[in-house]
């Protein structure tokens, strides 16, 4: 009568002939994906739904203005931009990726970084994000760049009770040559760098890299009209220094560069503008023994900002 209680009583024992299939069963099947990656998943339902949803708006105007949100497509080229640490805010995965050591390595450093979203996404949709370029499966989402003000690189300094060291780029339209010049601010003690709005160079994803991370500790201004900026720095007491081909004066005879200044720099081909040159206090140039024409605006600044930082060591 006992055992037929135990019959009754509902609780279940191992069947017999099973097969081993519990044991099997019990044994260990890799990592649990993330939830975003889990189909089914209620993240994978709202991360699908993203990112579908996804267009670039443009992005609300602060008081320096902020650049247009930016896309890096590739396997290797959002390898590289999580690697040098370019900001960004979502991480898009094709679904049923062939995963090679590329795409786990972006994985991982997602992971590490932290505050990164991850979400799977059909191969159309990352095709129309896109526009039908070879994405290879994987999309880093970077945001819009928060630009300064060109007042407020000056302020900061003073703050600090030091005399500004900035940057201005007059026509340079190549964004590594952006994060070049950043890269050189910083290193020699720059409080900025000041970009016009139209026709020139922004903080995209190739300048940030081509920064080597200097962007994330030396701002970027920009301003609606560089002539006008370049007037007000000088009515707050800076120098206007221009380098050009035909300078007056050669840059290490300038003793200006060791107060409050500001650098200009023109483009390689061109060289400043007409306006920009006129608003300059001095016009330098930089001696080249060699012969060479010109030198391109990260070199150029390199030098300039050295010789800045020497007459104030």
């Amino acid at each position: 009568m006992a055992a037929n209680n135990r019959r009754m009583s509902g609780k279940k024992g191992a069947q017999v002939g099973s097969g081993g299939q519990r044991r099997r069963g019990l044994e260990g099947k890799g990592p649990t994906p993330p939830a975003e990656m889990r189909k089914g998943h209620k993240k994978n339902r709202i991360a699908n739904a993203k990112a579908k949803q996804v267009v670039r708006r443009p992005a609300p105007r602060g008081r320096g203005g902020k650049g247009t949100s930016e896309m890096v497509v590739g396997r290797n080229p959002v390898v590289e931009a999580l690697r040098e640490g370019v900001p960004a805010t979502t991480l898009y995965v094709q679904q049923f990726i062939d995963n090679d050591e590329r795409v786990r390595e972006a994985l991982q450093l997602v992971a590490d970084r932290g505050g990164i979203h991850l979400m799977e996404a059909p191969r159309p949709e990352l095709d129309r994000m896109t526009n039908g370029l070879n994405h290879q499966g994987l999309v880093l989402q970077v945001p819009p760049y928060e630009y300064a003000h060109p007042e407020d690189l000056a302020a900061a300094a003073y703050d600090e009770g030091q005399d500004p060291l900035i940057v201005a780029l007059d026509g340079v339209t190549d964004p590594r040559n952006l994060g070049a010049v950043v890269r050189s601010a910083s290193a020699f003690g720059g409080h900025g760098v000041v970009v016009p709005e139209r026709r020139a160079a922004g903080m995209t994803a190739g300048a940030w890299k081509t920064s080597a991370g200097a962007a994330a500790r030396t701002p970027v201004a920009r301003a609606a009209n560089l002539t006008r900026a370049l007037e007000a720095y000088k009515k707050a007491g800076l120098v206007v220094v221009g380098l050009a081909a035909d300078g007056e004066a050669e840059v290490g005879d300038l003793e200006a560069l060791g107060g409050p200044v500001v650098i200009v720099v023109g483009s390689e081909g061109k060289g400043l503008s007409r306006l920009v040159g006129e608003t300059c206090d001095f016009r330098v140039r930089i001696p080249m023994p060699g012969g060479t024409e010109s030198l391109n605006a990260g070199v150029a600044a390199g030098i300039v900002l050295y010789e800045a930082a020497r007459r104030r060591a």
